[in-house]
């Protein structure tokens, strides 16, 4: 992979947020040398603010915009996603496969600081592409990490390693944003999983309703993956055999799940509010669509489900 340095990148775009924190609504924070972003903690954030945050998650490597709602879907705008690099834009950096636990804090952690420390099981298939010297991550979190969780971070990473995390609770404006602009990653992941083999992916776009915000996160946790779920679209232009997509194409979308056609939260609650203990096929987008460079032809597999979107997120 010719890609390199996505840290470099994604430090680029932190350097952003600073310039033009006032007109974003964010927050700067340093503590221990460590410089803290809020995009929605303590700080408003907005639009803009998501939007932004999702491609420090995406290392930039991706495009994310802001678009007009789906007729078919409730009436709310739609996140869109679109990437001529998905592998390294959605597994190498926007995947959140990291969970940051302290006994004072949790958080489920993204961006490329992860390629730096490549602790997960999937840096395995996945290309050297860092040199330790930036980190960028970002915490999906109410409150801003405690010295603890700073301390657990740091300690990962390389001695003189530059480390920048950027946090948003779920239930603000940016968290919102950033979570739903995961509907590519979704299917790669899920694509991973399946052994569909990721050279082969040459590019993707996804897009998913924006859900209202929500009160709180654990109800923000629900709304924005149900959007993924229940609401996402996603397109994969591919170069292999029609028969290597044919094996796989049924199983990507959610409804390949037995738990499908229930709210994200009431399947969480059932699972103690523990992700690993949920059917790893529901994490996946409504809809897929292969198409085929190598053939010319398109797969498409999976529904979207707008009564069950309209209920969670409050608008039935």
């Amino acid at each position: 992979m010719s890609i390199l340095n996505l840290n470099q990148r994604a430090t680029h775009l932190t350097e952003l947020a600073k310039s033009q924190a006032v007109s974003l609504r964010i927050g700067i924070h340093e503590q221990g040398g460590i410089q803290i972003l809020d995009f929605g903690v303590t700080s408003e954030g907005g639009l803009e603010a998501g939007v932004l945050l999702a491609r420090i998650c995406v290392s930039g490597m991706a495009e994310v915009e802001i678009t007009p709602s789906d007729s078919r879907l409730p009436d709310v705008p739609q996140v869109f996603v679109r990437t001529d690099h998905p592998v390294a834009a959605c597994l190498m950096s926007q995947y959140a496969g990291w969970k940051i636990a302290s006994a004072d804090f949790f958080a489920m952690g993204s961006g490329p600081m992860r390629a730096v420390v490549r602790k997960e099981d999937i840096f395995q298939h996945l290309p050297q592409t860092e040199d330790g010297g930036l980190a960028v991550g970002v915490l999906e979190s109410g409150s801003l990490p405690t010295q603890a969780a700073l301390d657990l971070i740091r300690e990962s990473l390389p001695a003189a390693c530059r480390l920048t995390l950027a946090v948003s609770p779920t239930a603000s404006q940016a968290g919102n944003i950033q979570v739903v602009a995961r509907s590519l990653e979704t299917a790669l992941h899920k694509l991973h999983e399946l052994q569909f083999p990721l050279e082969n992916i040459i590019s993707g776009t996804g897009i998913a309703p924006l859900p209202p915000v929500a009160k709180n996160d654990l109800q923000g946790i629900g709304r924005t993956n149900d959007s993924i779920l229940y609401g996402a679209t996603v397109n994969l232009w591919v170069r292999c055999p029609d028969a290597v997509i044919e094996a796989v194409v049924a199983k990507v979308p959610s409804n390949s799940s037995a738990s499908y056609g229930q709210t994200f939260l009431s399947l969480f609650k059932a699972a103690n509010h523990d992700f690993y203990a949920m059917d790893a096929a529901l994490f996946s987008p409504a809809v897929v669509v292969f198409h085929n460079l190598l053939t010319g032809r398109s797969f498409r597999s999976g529904t979207l489900y707008p009564e069950l979107l309209r209920e969670s997120f409050g608008m039935a």
